[in-house]
């Protein structure tokens, strides 16, 4: 999916933040205005650090829209058929999009700039990034908030447990912008 905006679509910057965290995490993208809602949730993945294991939504003006699913009574506009340009059309405009419906990871995504097009520009692209993104599984904002405390405490009950599930070298602060545009260089 990395490609050179056309000479119509315009470059969206797009800053994406998880909802309730604190301290904030976020990632500030650079994407083609004409971004479907499918290929955008790929991207928010690779500039996130999930790992598309669960489902996902994006919620515009009380709308849903996602994967359609025939076993699901629930309707949702097929995202495929959806452009970014289509929903956010005017500066400071925003939706939200949430990622495992059980950890319930909302993020807020807001349109700052409407860019021209630049065909020498590889997109997607993040610019900006804060803080690391919290591991899958961890049990949301909340879980994660627990997972931060007892990782700091080696006296903690559960420091132990958490240490060997994530490994040596979680740093809550540390993100890595070239690994995040690497993920995105390698969208198909």
């Amino acid at each position: 999916m990395a490609t050179s905006t056309s000479s119509h679509a315009k470059i969206y910057q797009i800053k994406v933040t998880l909802k309730y965290s604190s301290p904030p995490i976020w990632r500030r993208l650079l994407v083609p205005s004409s971004i479907t809602l499918a290929q955008l949730h790929r991207v928010l993945q690779a500039a996130m650090g999930w790992y598309n294991c669960h489902l996902h939504q994006f919620v515009a003006a009380g709308k849903y829209y996602g994967e359609p699913d025939p076993q699901f009574d629930f309707e949702v506009i097929d995202e495929r058929k959806v452009r970014l340009d289509s929903l956010l059309i005017n500066v400071r405009n925003s939706l939200v999009y949430e990622y495992d419906f059980g950890d319930s990871w909302e993020h807020k995504i807001d349109l700052e700039k409407i860019l021209p097009a630049d065909p020498e520009m590889t997109l997607p692209k993040c610019i900006k990034c804060v803080r690391a993104c919290p591991p899958e599984d961890v049990g949301g904002v909340w879980g994660y908030a627990g997972f931060l405390a007892a990782m700091a405490d080696p006296e903690h009950p559960e420091h132990e447990y958490y240490k060997e599930w994530i490994g040596e070298g979680f740093d809550p602060v540390r993100v890595d912008i070239d690994r995040i545009n690497a993920r995105l260089a390698d969208l198909k």
